[in-house]
């Protein structure tokens, strides 16, 4: 059976549980499962800390994990990411008092307190830049208060707590993270129950990036509406009874799909219908 890592708690849990189950694997029913067999799919799912998913992985314990590629790159094992997965999106960077800081050349000889401490110092390592680093368990917004370290490294969605610490974020972007798929460096991604959920998930980002567009429109006004839904190789053309009229269905962005809808009424199409696709492989 293929063995697959998948956080059992926080911000990449639930998410991860949703796309799995979409891409027809059987889940935990209650949160203190710690692992479960889906037979009929031939997978073993363990649910593991997802700071500890990277190590179990590199060990080649287990064939795959979803984690996040901060957790990854943050822990050093010997994993490499094989497929984003587009959600838990974050941005990690640099916060101190206002004024204190610009940019990275500005922390030489200051302190850094963390919670990820493998991946400041590589990205200072990386920059030439000397400066110390302190790890700290969550609640890093206190360090320069505390007089901790001069400056902080941390995760930044909207801002407002670093705001309300009397905090600003200066310089670049340490680093953006989002759910990823990982594997054993050096293990063998092309085997076939790998590749298999591979292109399930990949089917499931899919389905979650387009819907299906279907429309009739006046043979006339055909290449016009085709160049606005193009599909993917191309959109399906049918005659309708009455001549002159073709019904047309193409997969199209769902973030665009109102435009598209707009742009095709204006043309003259008709009974214009999106339909949210559950599945797919392309």
């Amino acid at each position: 059976m293929l063995r697959i890592a998948v956080p059992n708690k926080g911000s990449l849990s639930g998410p991860a549980a949703e796309m799995l189950h979409e891409a027809g694997y059987q889940q935990r029913r209650e949160s203190k499962e710690l692992r479960i067999v889906d037979p009929e799919n031939e997978v073993e799912f363990f649910y593991l800390r997802p700071r500890d998913i990277a190590i179990y992985v590199s060990s080649g314990r287990l064939d795959i994990g979803i984690t996040g590629r901060d957790l990854l790159i943050d822990s050093s094992a010997g994993a490499e990411e094989i497929l984003p997965l587009g959600f838990a999106r974050s941005t990690f960077r640099f916060a101190s008092k206002p004024g204190t800081a610009n940019g990275i050349e500005d922390l030489k000889g200051k302190t850094v307190a963390t919670s990820y401490e493998g991946i400041v110092q590589k990205h200072l390592a990386d920059s030439g830049i000397d400066a110390s680093v302190v790890h700290l368990d969550g609640a890093v917004e206190t360090a320069i208060e505390l007089g901790v370290a001069e400056v902080i490294a941390d995760v930044v969605e909207t801002g407002t707590s670093l705001r309300n610490a009397g905090l600003e974020v200066f310089g670049e972007p340490i680093m953006k993270s989002e759910a990823i798929v990982i594997r054993r460096i050096g293990a063998d991604t092309e085997e076939p129950k790998v590749q298999q959920f591979l292109r399930r998930l990949q089917g499931v980002l899919v389905a979650r990036t387009y819907v299906m567009m279907d429309y009739d429109c006046r043979v006339e006004q055909l290449e016009k509406a085709v160049a606005l839904t193009p599909g993917l190789e191309s959109p399906t053309v049918s005659p309708l009874h009455n001549e002159g009229w073709v019904a047309v269905r193409a997969m199209v962005p769902a973030k665009e799909a109102q435009r598209i809808m707009d742009d095709l009424y204006a043309i003259g199409a008709r009974a214009i219908l999106t339909t949210a696709i559950h599945a797919c492989r392309l």
